[in-house]
């Protein structure tokens, strides 16, 4: 007696194309982006991800590629819609190349049996790849980022965020097992997913070695203005004169990127001295982003004054925004496209973002660099004892880039087990404790002053010790595994 047909085929219609899975795979993709700051919502994600594996059931190679294109665009268009704001030809060029390495991966997701095994490692590869890859990476909008808000972060003490993303995917294995009435495989799957974030929340985090008064400036301000429309930097007049009537004695006060804005080398400037001589009357470090202009081409730094009113350190931007610092093949672009936003190239630095202060070892990513966990890593690797995130969002006019920054310095706290501390011109400036909870919060566009106690800290998790090495590795083991797992034949029943 016949079974049917075969998931993922429709009978006698087989050769016309399933439009129903397409919506339903557009749906998915959705849920995955609904996940995202600023909505959200992770348990639309992990249904996303069970529509999506639902999909995949029985699919050829032909069709996962169709519907991972279908599924990235509905994830990945939104998520990526900040790029707008810069250039539509960067978001069309980012959308297609991320929407293509997603589509991929869920192309090489082995059907059947394999699935529990295939689609958590594809994902993971896919998600390592947009660590690097176009334009030296842009890991925004990530599998991880969905789960900020959910039970699944925890798991980023072991394993990074590429950990957190494969639980996403064998989170939608296991719901589409459970909705396929598989219960045995189904509840299986979600004891694992359980367990791992379990083992994630008594993860070893570090240890505290002192505390620190922090103080961090936000002058509010317009939004939506691009920086040749006016200067986005918070403008060095006011923050002084905020920073000189902060009450009590704070030992550290970070300024926002572009705080501080010269021309030629910082060290050499007027600006600098009167920094300077601020820190000095406070008795405080102080930390500012610096913008640095330099003929044809900009320095984006951040730089540190001590007590004594000395310029400590600098730390220079290495991750620098595409399309928004820089124009991947500028030649090219100009010809199609209008680049009189970014009239300048941001040059990146060199070596680890570690300022040592006397208010402590400051590890530093600026901006952008928030979203790539290696920087975070090179910097506790080098002693650093909290996290210091000086950005600009001013030129955005919605929430989204200002509330995935703030998820991903959430995520990098629990990763690093340090805190970290944002300051924005017109926000999202915030603290974050090491657990990756939010526990002071600018709002957009007003003037805040964020006053709090936090931890410095030493040690290492599982993740800051051993990097995304060993996440990758499992995942290639994994992905092989499941195609193995897939190719067996099931024994015959005996008659």
């Amino acid at each position: 007696m016949s079974s049917g047909p075969a998931p993922g085929h429709t009978g006698a219609g087989a050769d016309r194309w399933p439009w129903r899975r397409l919506v339903l795979a557009l749906g998915g993709g959705l849920g995955l982006s609904a996940g995202l700051p600023p909505f959200g919502w992770w348990p639309l994600a992990l249904a996303g991800a069970g529509v999506l594996a639902r999909l995949l059931a029985g699919a050829g190679p032909g069709r996962r590629l169709v519907l991972g294109l279908v599924a990235g665009a509905g994830f990945l268009g939104p998520g990526l819609a900040w790029l707008t704001e810069f250039h539509l030809v960067g978001f069309a060029l980012a959308v297609v190349l991320e929407v293509t390495l997603f589509a991929l991966a869920v192309a090489v997701t082995p059907p059947g049996r394999g699935q529990a095994l295939g689609l958590p490692a594809a994902l993971v590869l896919v998600e390592a790849g947009r660590g690097v890859w176009p334009f030296g990476g842009v890991p925004i909008a990530t599998l991880a980022q969905t789960q900020i808000g959910g039970p699944l972060a925890e798991a980023a003490r072991l394993g990074g965020s590429l950990l957190v993303a494969a639980l996403v995917g064998l989170t939608g294995v296991a719901l589409a097992s459970l909705a396929e009435r598989r219960w045995r495989p189904g509840a299986a799957l979600l004891a694992v997913v359980a367990l791992v974030v379990g083992a994630g929340a008594l993860a070893p985090r570090g240890r505290a070695v002192g505390r620190l008064d922090v103080a961090v400036v936000q002058l509010g301000g317009q939004r939506g203005l691009r920086a040749i429309e006016g200067s986005s930097g918070p403008g060095l007049p006011g923050l002084v004169a905020t920073s000189a009537s902060l009450p009590g004695q704070a030992e550290l006060v970070l300024w926002p990127e572009d705080g501080v804005r010269v021309d030629g080398d910082v060290a050499a400037s007027p600006r600098s001295e009167e920094v300077g001589g601020l820190a000095r009357r406070l008795g405080v470090t102080i930390v500012s982003g610096v913008s640095e202009s330099r003929g044809e081409v900009r320095h984006n730094l951040a730089a540190a004054w001590g007590p004594d009113g000395e310029l400590l350190g600098r730390y220079r931007k290495q991750q620098v925004v595409p399309f928004g610092e820089r124009i991947p093949f500028r030649n090219l672009v100009e010809r199609v496209a209008d680049t009189s936003a970014v009239p300048r190239d941001v040059v990146p630095g060199r070596g680890p973002g570690l300022l040592a202060t006397p208010a402590g070892d400051l590890g530093v990513v600026i901006s952008f660099e928030v979203f790539f966990p290696r920087r975070v890593r090179a910097a506790l690797h080098e002693g650093a004892e909290l996290v210091l995130v000086p950005t600009n969002a001013s030129s955005y006019p919605t929430t989204q880039i200002p509330a995935l920054e703030l998820g991903a310095a959430r995520l990098r706290a629990i990763e690093s087990g340090r805190a970290v501390v944002q300051a924005a011109p017109t926000g999202f400036s915030a603290v974050v404790t090491p657990d990756g909870t939010v526990r002071r919060q600018s709002d957009l566009g007003e003037p805040a002053v964020l006053r709090a106690e936090i931890e410095r800290r030493h040690g290492d998790t599982l993740s800051t010790r051993l990097g995304d090495g060993p996440v990758v590795a499992a995942a290639v083991v994994a992905l092989a595994g499941g195609w193995i797992l897939s190719r067996r034949r099931r024994p015959r029943p005996a008659r």
